[in-house]
């Protein structure tokens, strides 16, 4: 049954996706990190996301829990938050951020909540990517 209020105001329009961002950056340093299938995650960690993937648990930790797991990691990165609800079904959104991600040759990973969107990129780029973030959501206009 689907009564959520969330769902019913959440956003597919692209256009007014576009215009609905305000990128904000997030608050730390993170790196996503794995653990092999079958094995247990370390205890004290509070991974920021988790996905199971076939060869194991991925997630994305923070720079203390880093150091205490001892987990293989890659890709240190600051955590973009996009600040808009679009709907679960809406098209283009993230092919749009990623496309002007891409043409500033920035290596970007996405991940998609419920309510919200999330781009991680490259710590050093990290203010590259929000003014460019914020570019797109100005529209036209802000690209003369």
């Amino acid at each position: 049954m689907v009564d959520d209020l969330s769902i019913v105001r959440a956003v597919k329009d692209l256009q007014t996706l576009l215009r609905s961002i305000a990128p904000t950056l997030m608050e730390g340093a993170w790196a996503f990190a794995t653990l092999a299938r079958g094995k247990p995650m370390p205890p004290g960690l509070n991974p920021l996301a988790t996905y199971q993937e076939a060869e194991g648990l991925s997630l994305l930790l923070d720079e203390s829990d880093l150091a205490r797991s001892a987990l293989p990691h890659a890709f240190f990165c600051r955590g973009i938050c996009l600040n808009v609800n679009p709907s679960l079904y809406a098209v283009g959104l993230l092919a749009a951020v990623s496309d002007v991600l891409a043409k500033a040759a920035m290596s970007i990973n996405i991940v998609s909540a419920y309510h919200r969107d999330y781009i991680f990129v490259p710590s050093a780029r990290a203010e590259e990517a929000l003014a460019l973030l914020k570019k797109l959501a100005a529209g036209p206009a802000a690209k003369k």
